[in-house]
């Protein structure tokens, strides 16, 4: 049961999927100067239930993913971390904040791949693709239709449920998958209900 420090945020990291932080409260400058040190930093990051990202005094989940950091730096006088989701983990106990939070926890066994299911994953994709071409003609995304994936079909499949325009609930949901043809399911599920919401909204 290893003990990793914690980043609580307000949005949820999918693995295979890219982490921008930019770092000035105290605590985690703190964390930051830390990772510096290590040759292969990492750190836990789980959704915020209640309360600010900033400040401390928050209430945290226990579902969450490990963040391997790519690239520590300086932007406008900030420190800037550049990360990447792994693996899923769950908390076991919070540890005093002391000066970052900190969290004994239990890693979750990576989804096992099955080749039977890569017609769907294809479908998936198409699906998932049209949809974000889709929702961009109401407004700005984060994640493009042309947004490449992983050659990898687990990390493929945890990309395609990270690019998704829903809230953090519904990426928790998806965190909590226990395996591909759940993930691809209610991934697809989101995909229907978002494309049936934007058909509503455009009158179709």
């Amino acid at each position: 049961m290893p003990v990793m420090p914690m980043f609580p945020l307000g949005t949820v990291l999918m693995p295979a999927m890219p982490l921008s932080l930019r770092i000035f409260e105290e605590r985690y400058l703190k964390l930051t100067g830390d990772l510096i040190l290590q040759e292969n930093p990492e750190f836990g990051v789980v959704l915020i239930d209640r309360g600010p990202e900033v400040g401390g005094g928050e209430k945290r989940l226990s579902l969450g993913t490990l963040a391997s950091v790519t690239n520590i730096g300086t932007l406008d006088q900030f420190y800037g971390i550049e990360a990447v989701g792994t693996q899923r983990f769950r908390v076991n106990a919070w540890l005093p904040d002391d000066p970052y939070p900190m969290a004994d926890i239990d890693f979750i066994p990576d989804l096992i791949w099955d080749e039977s299911l890569l017609a769907e994953k294809i479908k998936l994709e198409m699906k998932v693709r049209n949809l974000l071409a889709f929702a961009s003609e109401f407004g700005d995304l984060q994640y493009g239709s042309d947004t490449e994936l992983s050659d990898d079909p687990i990390s493929s499949c945890w990309q395609l449920a990270g690019v998704l325009p829903v809230g953090p609930l519904d990426q928790l949901d998806l965190l909590n998958s226990e395996s591909p043809q759940e993930l691809m399911s209610k991934t697809n599920e989101i995909v229907l209900a978002l494309d049936e919401a934007l058909k509503a909204m455009s009158g179709q």
